[in-house]
């Protein structure tokens, strides 16, 4: 072929390429995933109002949301497409693999910000005591757990829910019968309460000469003896005396817990309060490249070795890994629960009582201040309406210190009851409020209680936080509560238990749009984790983490709300890869 000719094929060449609008993109080299006829809610507009109104060009008009778009392309671990599925299909090779979605929705990639994922992974292997109503019930469960379990081997239980119990809280007596022949302990459901039969106490050498840590209850019984029931930081005398798994065990329980979450359509976790052991096993996992789906680590600040390791090296600075440490996890105060929450003023139905915090419940101040300084992103764990007062007095005094640490989105964990001057000063601080909606629907059958008409008002206070400027994250602090995202969302759009109680939403001035909502598990969790320039949006060149579900939950936000707890996760995507796939 003549030169001239020659040349004229290549840039003929080059020039169809060009018009493909391929050339030079990851797609040219192969898309892996296509996702095809799908409902794709991006969130990539611009954030709703405080009052909850979406923005505008948001995909909403009079006739209600509608997807902008309805396929995504998956190429190299990043979205290299977002548009129409005929578009799409384009980019397909004979290694793609496309996945019709036949009007399945898409959202960016589902983030719980704040889980015990080994507890989460040890539970699936205890006795489930979830909604178990009575004493009675709980123990029937335990009798016929022991039917299987060698004489003499610890039985473990968890689930109960000690707010609810906590005007008639168990003892000793009916599980020491029913159960003689096995040490027995039984975790309450957000861990702030534990149960114990003799055989227990008695493997643990618990008895009335027990030295009980501040800030915790041991209850006694007519004898003057322990009756069984722990509170608060007293939890640990009888949880220590538990034979501590082994390595291969506590890998397997994280797996466990990873792969569930994945199932359930996260793609990433934020695991709260890790200590020596829980670290080495993720750092084991992640050379290993054995982390299923994202982990965001959150130090404990009790474990005083491991903060003194982190604060010599300081903070991880990446984003890509799978395994993220730039968060030290901090308990300030008790659960409302047990009444281990610490109020400004006494508890409405224990008067005289004000619950636990700072250094009387193990929050190390000055170790605390030391991480901050080192670049750490504080999560404090607050409760009470004290709890978060002496929370953010803490987090500002050292704001004003040392004005950089203001940078890095310190985090209030729970956030559960402020007075109002503290709702405004959260929001003028950029502190992110971290919240679980789960536990509004859980409590309010005895919040009020402890609480009292006025101080109620200022709990599980989404909206008066956004109006505040406050970011959110929402969560399910697992086990504890239901991690389900469709039991996280229906709780936040409709202030509604399972049961759809009470009509019209518990205090429903506080619930959260459809969108608001979507993105409290999405990309304000992104933000909370420094990541949203990768994560949180479906958008052209950001991680491909995507959630596939069955249901629409814009849509039945406002057709069906109730609708929205019957919904199921299809798929699970990270990194670029189907982690599970219904």
């Amino acid at each position: 072929m003549h030169l001239s000719k020659q040349l004229f094929v290549i840039l003929l060449f080059l020039q169809v390429a060009a018009c493909s609008g391929k050339s030079g993109d990851t797609a040219a080299d192969g898309a892996s995933l296509i996702l095809t006829n799908a409902r794709v809610y991006t969130l990539d507009w611009k954030e709703p109002a405080p009052d909850g109104s979406a923005a505008r060009g948001a995909p909403v008009d009079e006739s209600g949301w509608h997807p902008d778009a309805d396929a995504v392309v998956v190429a190299g671990g990043e979205i290299a497409f977002v548009g129409k599925t005929n578009e799409a299909l384009k980019y397909k090779t004979e290694s793609t693999r496309v996945v019709d979605l036949a009007g399945a929705t898409v959202v960016p990639g589902l983030i719980d910000s704040h889980t015990h994922v080994f507890e989460l992974g040890s539970n699936l292997e205890r006795v489930n005591l979830v909604d178990v109503a009575t004493e009675e019930e709980a123990i029937a469960l335990v009798v016929e757990r022991a039917k299987n379990v060698p004489k003499g081997e610890w039985i473990l239980g968890a689930g109960w829910d000690e707010g609810a119990w906590a005007n008639r809280y168990p003892d000793k007596v009916l599980l020491s019968s029913a159960v003689a022949d096995h040490p027995v302990f039984l975790a309450s459901l957000h861990g702030f309460a534990g149960w114990a039969n003799q055989k227990a106490l008695d493997e643990a050498g618990i008895n009335s000469a027990t030295e009980v840590p501040v800030g915790g209850e041991m209850r006694l019984g007519a004898d003057g003896q322990p009756n069984g029931l722990f509170l608060n930081r007293a939890v640990p005398l009888i949880r220590n005396a538990v034979p501590e798994a082994s390595r291969e065990s506590r890998i397997n329980h994280l797996l466990a817990g990873l792969k569930q979450m994945a199932a359930d359509g996260y793609v990433t976790v934020h695991d709260a309060g890790l200590g020596s052991a829980e670290m080495s096993i993720l750092e084991q996992l992640e050379a290993e490249n054995r982390l299923p789906i994202r982990v965001y680590a959150m130090l404990s600040l009790r474990d005083e070795d491991l903060m003194r390791k982190w604060i010599a090296k300081g903070p991880d600075k990446d984003n890509d890994s799978f395994l993220v440490t730039r968060t030290v996890k901090a308990y300030y105060d008790g659960a409302l629960g047990s009444r281990g929450a610490r109020l400004l003023y006494d508890y409405s139905d224990k008067p005289g009582h004000r619950g636990v915090s700072g250094g009387d419940y193990g929050f190390n101040q000055s170790l605390n201040a030391e991480a901050m300084m080192k670049g750490f992103q504080i999560a404090i764990h607050a409760i009470g309406d004290a709890g978060n007062r002496e929370s953010i007095d803490i987090l500002e005094s050292v704001f004003k210190s040392d004005p950089s640490t203001r940078k890095n989105r310190h985090r209030i964990e729970h956030a559960q009851v402020m007075h109002p001057d503290d709702l405004e000063r959260a929001g003028k601080l950029g502190l992110i409020a971290s919240m679980e909606p789960p536990h509004a629907v859980e409590d309010k059958a005895w919040a009020e209680a402890r609480l009292g008409p006025e101080r109620i008002l200022g709990a599980y206070a989404w909206r008066t936080l956004r109006e505040h400027g406050t970011p959110l994250t929402f969560n399910s602090d697992n086990p504890g509560s239901d991690h389900s995202i469709f039991y996280g969302m229906h709780s936040a759009i409709t202030r509604k238990d399972k049961n759809q109680e009470p009509e019209g939403g518990w205090y429903a001035e506080q619930a959260m749009s459809a969108e608001e909502t979507v993105r409290g598990y999405t990309n304000w969790s992104a933000y909370a984790s420094f990541r949203e320039d990768e994560t949180g949006i479906i958008r052209k060149g950001l991680w491909a983490d995507l959630t596939v579900m069955d249901i629409d939950p814009f849509l039945l936000a406002e057709e069906s709300p109730g609708d929205i707890l019957n919904g199921r996760i299809l798929m699970t995507v990270v990194d670029g890869k189907v982690v599970y796939e219904r």
